[in-house]
């Protein structure tokens, strides 16, 4: 049987075509089955997965983004409520796990497609190995720019995040066109601050906390707004930080990611109690803007953090 590699075409390319209608995309239906390499692992859909797994709110999201919510057999790891304009399709999806479910719990749901928003959801004590996942005839993708393994992306852009709406919808035999064009006319629209400003992004963690580094979503989003992070020279997409850096940064504007387990609210009191950190500038002029966790992980969600943050910037008190 007759199998072909998934071609990606640059985002420039495509853009440079101008108001040409695009190319029809070869799926599994058209052209056999799909072959591509995910975080290193060759995956191969011989027909569009019916019933999937979802792994993370990247993962779930992504497919209520593309009108595939009817194929989702069960949700783990959510991290927070959809926008209000997927909720109703997917109220009443089925929950396995809060966190990380077992491989017992998933197979269970007899699915042909585990999709996980973090590596680490495949492994024994987890979701189940990816090899092992396959013998059972199981297939697994992890959202690419979470890739750690093997080809993790060098440093976040968009072209990534659009490019893996296109990877999905080629994987599920739908057209992503409508969706994407939506996407890149709202980024489009975004205007980056030209004032310079300084930021610094607090996922979680107190004592130390966790930020975002130089190559992942927060430095994406950040720089799309034109702001410069703290953070963007440690070559991770994540990472601890030290308070000490903070205080000597006295960053102009603070991004506070509100999780149910570290509340925006709970990160603004700590600021504003703690005697070193309650004279930053930025907590002294309250210059705080919030993004819900779910929406701080690349995905279908990354465009409208950008714009977020553009408008809640307009709000500050800006030097």
């Amino acid at each position: 049987m007759k199998t072909r590699s998934l071609v990606v075409i640059p985002l420039a390319a495509v853009l440079l075509a101008g108001c040409a209608a695009p190319a029809a995309t070869p799926t599994p239906t058209e052209t056999g089955p799909l072959t591509l390499s995910n975080c290193g692992v060759s995956v191969t859909f011989d027909a569009p997965p019916e019933r999937v797994v979802t792994i993370k709110s990247t993962s779930t999201e992504m497919l209520l983004a593309l009108g595939l919510g009817d194929r989702i057999v069960g949700t783990a790891f959510q991290d927070g409520p959809v926008p209000d304009e997927w909720a109703d399709e997917a109220e009443g999806l089925p929950v396995l796990a809060e966190k990380m479910p077992s491989e017992e719990v998933v197979l269970e749901t007899e699915p042909d497609l585990v999709y996980a928003g973090w590596e680490s959801a495949f492994g024994p004590e987890t979701a189940g190995d990816r090899a092992e996942l396959a013998s059972l005839g199981v297939n697994s993708y992890v959202q690419p720019a979470a890739c750690q393994s093997a080809e993790q992306p060098a440093k976040l852009d968009f072209d990534e995040i659009f490019r893996e709406i296109a990877e999905v919808a080629d994987i599920f035999d739908v057209d992503a066109t409508a969706l994407l064009d939506e996407q890149k006319a709202e980024l489009d629209a975004v205007e980056p601050n030209d004032d310079g400003l300084t930021a610094f992004w607090w996922s979680s963690g107190t004592d130390t906390p966790y930020v975002g580094g130089g190559i992942g979503a927060p430095e994406l989003l950040l720089e799309t707004n034109g702001l410069t992070n703290i953070a963007g020279d440690i070559d991770m997409t994540w990472t601890p930080y030290g308070w000490e850096s903070v205080l000597a940064a006295d960053p102009d504007v603070l991004v506070l990611v509100d999780a149910s387990w570290n509340s925006a609210q709970k990160k603004m009191d700590y600021l504003r109690t703690n005697p070193a950190t309650a004279n930053l500038t930025a907590v002294i002029n309250n210059r705080f803007i919030i993004l819900p966790f779910a929406s701080t992980e690349a995905g279908v969600r990354s465009v409208g953090a950008a714009t977020s943050i553009a408008e809640q910037l307009k709000e500050l008190d800006l030097p």
